[in-house]
């Protein structure tokens, strides 16, 4: 397994054999080791581009050679295939997960009482825009009232792993990520969850957007009793069932 940073020029390192996956940042770690598991099991070799959804979008909508898209956002994956850039029949949701605020130490916060905890402080999140876990989170900020405070006080990052890294870091005082981040990260804790009521599902849609084959097998593997309790161990849900 190969892991690349998104570029133009992937065109020339991919061989037929070869499944190019372009996947969101969020499943970084978690679906490495998924496509281990698959190579294990077949004679194909998956590289796998990591990247907000956003930027992995507009690459394939500008012609990047990917095989199979996963994205961290239903709209995203509507935009690719309004494009007919899908191969029909091949999209199936495979994963969902929730959304936290982290520090990177407690105590537990309320989220009402989160912009006066802050202070002046700086809370990460991904691109609000644009970034699937972004978007997410200031839905649902702006759900409980609290985004017109906070909005000042945000630094927007490229990707929801860029978010995490400031609060380990120490950079900022909050993020909003994924779950599934807070627990890949051992410098960060969960102080507050959002309820799921307040921003839509999330749901990780993939497709196939080439012909081959060999993406196809491993589209359907992600769909695998064996790479779905791989997702679960890492905190991934599958969709339509409730997290561990």
């Amino acid at each position: 397994m190969r892991i690349l940073l998104l570029c133009l020029c992937l065109p020339a390192l991919v061989r037929a054999d070869d499944i190019l996956v372009f996947a969101p940042a969020s499943l970084g770690g978690t679906l490495d080791r998924v496509a281990e598991a698959f190579e294990a099991r077949t004679d194909h070799d998956v590289i796998l581009s990591y990247a907000g959804t956003s930027a992995l979008a507009f690459q394939i909508r500008r012609g990047a050679p990917a095989d199979v898209f996963i994205s961290a956002s239903v709209d995203w994956m509507d935009d690719i295939e309004a494009a007919g850039l899908v191969v029909a029949g091949t999209r199936r949701d495979v994963l969902s997960n929730s959304l936290v605020v982290v520090a990177r130490e407690g105590p537990e916060v309320a989220l009402q009482d989160l912009p006066e905890t802050l202070g002046e402080g700086r809370l990460a999140m991904a691109l609000t825009n644009a970034v699937p876990a972004g978007q997410y989170g200031r839905e649902a900020l702006e759900a409980l009232g609290l985004w017109d405070t906070l909005a000042p006080r945000v630094v927007e990052t490229d990707n929801v792993r860029a978010a995490l890294r400031l609060v380990a870091l120490g950079e900022v005082t909050f993020g909003v990520v994924y779950s599934t981040d807070a627990a890949a990260e051992d410098n960060a804790v969960i102080v507050a969850g959002f309820p799921d009521t307040s921003h839509r599902p999330i749901l990780y849609p993939a497709a196939q957007l080439s012909a081959s084959l060999a993406a196809a097998e491993f589209l359907d593997y992600l769909g695998s009793s064996e790479a779905q309790a791989i997702f679960v161990a890492d905190g991934f849900a599958l969709p339509g069932e409730p997290r561990e």
